[in-house]
């Protein structure tokens, strides 16, 4: 199987130049410094994830914002001082975004010329800044895809969209995903044109009512919700229930594995297959358990998910650094810090 050399062991930025409360230059130049990069880098990353909304890269009209590219440039230049790999990755674009707590429109993006033109130049811009780096940057073009009946405008798109980056940076790292919020199900529906640096990514939160419990963002979930890990696929099944259909997640999988280190290695399976047949690497761009589940029941699912990584050669960025519900940094996770560092290793 081929490996994505130079990011096995990421870490996201999440919350820093995306998900951010409000659009506040104070909180971009101090949630994330050079203090935090040389931290991973201690810690044993080889790579950070950097979310980016477009809004911190342009204005509303399009505009470019040169302070916007300069966080992105200076991440750069402190993951090099360090030897680090950088993803940059599209966390929304104008005309979409994943987030469940903004009741928009999913579908609209795939089907409009004129937001799908904006966002391929706005990539073209990013693909021009950071073409001279190939070694050291990879971009994700769009951070999770929600709706399923999109895969093949999804597709039509990504088409397009390496054409448009490969005409400009033809040795970038394409670290590429699928729809139902980048599921590892979906991959198997990636049809685009393959090179020797596509990689396919996936996000896995399986099983979401384990891994989301009690989160405030996900419909239909109680704020009080807890639930063990781990427990058997039925129990798991059956309080999944009353969640949306496309946030069950894998676990409604006619194959699914029995819950544990089995259930992982029978959910990769058809996207590793998937890969090995067209000669490309995997990738797990996020994963990770709430700060309200319990911190044993955390590393047995963190020790599990790792050993699918390790025997597969899966790289892959741990959600997240700081805060956002999943900071591995976070004084309520102190208990988790050193196993899931222990877990790296």
């Amino acid at each position: 199987m081929k490996k994505f050399e130079g990011f096995q062991k990421g870490v996201n930025l999440g919350g820093w130049i995306s998900q951010f409360d409000r659009y506040d230059p104070e909180h971009f130049e101090s949630f994330i410094t050079k203090a935090d990069i040389d931290a991973i880098a201690a810690l044993g990353f080889d790579h950070v994830r950097v979310p980016v909304d477009y809004i911190v890269l342009e204005d509303e009209e399009g505009n470019r914002k040169e302070e916007g590219f300069r966080y992105l440039e200076q991440c750069r230049e402190w993951c090099a001082g360090n030897g680090l790999n950088m993803l940059i990755d599209l966390h929304e674009c104008y005309g979409y975004s994943f987030d469940p707590l903004k009741k928009d429109d999913k579908r609209r993006f795939f089907f409009d010329a004129a937001l799908q033109k904006r966002f391929l130049d706005l990539w073209e811009e990013i693909a021009c800044r950071f073409k001279d780096y190939p070694e050291q940057v990879a971009f994700e073009p769009l951070n999770e895809v929600v709706p399923q009946d999109v895969a093949g405008e999804w597709n039509d798109l990504l088409g397009r969209y390496i054409s448009t980056v490969r005409g400009v940076a033809p040795d970038t790292y394409l670290v590429i995903g699928g729809v139902c919020y980048n599921s590892v199900i979906t991959v198997p529906l990636l049809d685009i044109p393959v090179d020797e640096h596509i990689v396919y990514n996936f996000h896995c939160y399986e099983p979401i009512i384990f891994t989301h419990q009690g989160a405030y963002w996900v419909d239909y979930m109680p704020s009080d919700f807890r639930i063990d890990y781990p427990k058997t696929l039925d129990e798991y099944r059956k309080v999944s229930l009353s969640l949306q259909e496309e946030l069950a997640g894998a676990i409604f999988e006619e194959n699914a594995g029995e819950i544990g280190e089995a259930f992982f290695e029978t959910i990769f399976r058809p996207a590793l297959e998937k890969a090995e047949k067209d000669g490309v690497a995997l990738y797990c761009g996020e994963y990770g358990v709430i700060d309200l589940a319990d911190d044993e029941a955390a590393l047995r699912w963190m020790k599990d998910i790792h050993a699918a990584f390790r025997k597969h050669g899966i790289g892959h960025a741990l959600w997240n650094y700081k805060e956002k519900d999943f900071g591995l940094v976070d004084p309520q996770n102190a208990r988790r810090h050193d196993g899931i560092i222990g877990l790296l290793k």
